[in-house]
């Protein structure tokens, strides 16, 4: 259900000590001791970045404004709220009306919430209680490029299990943040009922972004990688259904899926675009 507020019953502050740069922000609701319905600006302009705030009390308003200002239309928010974030509900906020985005609830068990910056701000409201003493409210936050295919939302508990077309599979061995080949392992359960952690053993690592696959010997992209995908349970993924191409976004230092063709279907669609001259970019083949 969504939440509505007025903004104007609060007062608005940008008076208040805090450590900030533009990235991240660090700051303690003490300063809200005598005036427990300010509302703070906080401006934010990098494309990731945390927030921390001890003592949470009355609201602060983050505005994500990243040094592109012509991109902020095509750019989505995910939020990762920290283990023990705690005291405060976070919201989009867009002309007075609150979205609700993470209850304490959510926190805790760890949930990645993503909002389009057209939605609006990102508004963070402490909890009313009287003992505002080992509080704190913290998350990690990444922008993401809706225009390309890498930026595409995370396959998280939200999204469908379709498969991808034969360009969006092209365009995903260039573009994502990590290509890699292999087959499931096993399959893990996760604290989000809707979602699954899926261990690969993987032959061939095309590109990552980040190290979310290690290597336990060989060179040149070969070897035994072993790593994590996060994808829908609804997915259905299992152990013994054949070597996959596993494409996707890294979030948070997690590999999230995009696209995972079987191997054999996607070196098809790939020699087919190589003898058409429509592949957008080459990759060593066996």
């Amino acid at each position: 259900m969504f939440s509505f507020i007025l903004l104007s019953a609060l007062v608005l502050c940008g008076c208040a000590q805090y450590s900030s740069d533009q990235c991240s922000w660090r700051g303690s609701g003490l300063t809200h001791e005598y005036h427990t319905r300010d509302v703070e600006q906080v401006y934010l302009r990098c494309a990731e970045g945390s927030l921390e705030w001890l003592y949470p009390t009355g609201a602060i308003i983050i505005n994500l404004r990243p040094n592109l200002p012509s991109a902020e239309g095509q750019l989505r928010a995910c939020v990762k709220p920290r283990p023990d974030s705690h005291g405060a509900r976070l919201y989009v906020e867009r002309a007075g009306a609150l979205r609700l985005l993470l209850t304490e609830e959510d926190q805790a068990a760890g949930r990645v919430r993503c909002f389009s910056l057209q939605e609006g701000a990102l508004f963070v409201e402490a909890s009313a209680r009287r003992d505002i003493s080992r509080r704190i409210t913290a998350f990690q936050y990444q922008l993401i490029s809706t225009h390309t295919p890498a930026g595409d939302q995370p396959r998280s508990h939200t999204a469908s299990c379709r498969p991808c077309a034969d360009d969006e599979l092209l365009m995903a061995i260039c573009t994502s943040d990590f290509a890699v080949r292999g087959s499931i392992h096993h399959v893990e359960e996760e604290e989000d009922e809707d979602q699954v952690s899926v261990v690969v053993s993987l032959s061939h690592v095309y590109r990552q972004k980040s190290p979310v696959f290690v290597s336990g010997g060989g060179g040149r992209g070969r070897g035994r990688w072993t790593g994590r995908v996060k994808m829908p349970r609804r997915c259905g993924p299992r152990a013994g259904q054949g070597e996959f191409l596993f494409t996707g976004a890294v979030r948070f230092g997690e590999a999230w899926l995009r696209c995972a063709p079987l191997y054999k279907d996607f070196i098809r669609v790939y020699h087919a675009a190589l003898d058409e001259g429509t592949n957008p970019c080459h990759i060593h083949t066996d």
